[in-house]
Formats: structure tokens, C-alpha cells, sequence
């Protein structure tokens, strides 16, 4: 198994109307393809308007395959349409985690 952690930084006052629009047109899409949403989170302290989220997979070929038909999905074209009108996304980092022989998550 793998995560896929991956870290959001917004503009100042476009977290919330990229929420809306994610869970209302970005998150089914992904849970139809991608499944494994462990956690989606906000940061209430430190670097704020961060969105983080993780998702996990068999591998990185479970990755691949699972990322590359959401790509190819129509409803995800409009979703990134939206969202590259709203412009809200500032940064994104995404890291591969892989969990150690004590991790509760394997």
C-alpha cells in the first residue's frame, strides 16, 4: 500500500469557494476512480489556507492506472475548468508515503 499525501495552498479567501466547488463537482469524480480517501483536511494552525488530502493505493501502477481514467473522464475536464476559473490553486506538493512495519495504516 501507498499514500498519495498531497497539499493545497490557496489564495487568501478562495478556501472556502474551492471547497464548494471540490466536494460538489472534483470529489465524485475522484471517489469514482480513485476510492481510498483516507482524510481531507484545512490547517487551523501554521501555514494557513492549505487544503491536504490522502489517498491510498495497492501500488504505484494502482496509482497510475486509477489517476490516468479519472484524467480521461469528461466530468473531471469541467471539474478542472472550474477550477482554473476560480483561481484559487497557488501551490501544490504531492508525496508518495509508504507506511512502516508498526503504521496502524498498512
Amino acid at each position: 500500500m501507498i499514500v498519495d499525501h498531497r497539499t493545497y495552498s490557496l489564495h487568501p479567501l478562495k478556501l472556502k469557494p474551492w471547497l464548494e466547488l471540490y466536494e460538489r463537482q472534483g470529489l465524485p469524480v475522484q471517489q469514482r476512480h480513485l476510492g481510498g480517501l483516507l482524510g481531507f483536511f484545512v490547517t487551523e494552525i501554521g501555514p494557513l489556507n492549505q487544503a491536504v488530502h490522502l489517498w491510498s493505493y495497492e501500488s504505484l501502477e494502482d496509482r497510475q492506472r486509477r489517476r490516468a481514467a479519472m484524467a480521461g473522464d469528461p466530468s473531471w475536464a469541467d471539474f478542472l475548468s472550474r477550477n482554473a476559473e476560480l483561481g484559487a490553486l497557488q501551490r501544490q506538493v504531492n508525496k508518495i508515503l509508504v507506511p512502516v512495519s508498526f503504521s496502524p495504516i498498512k
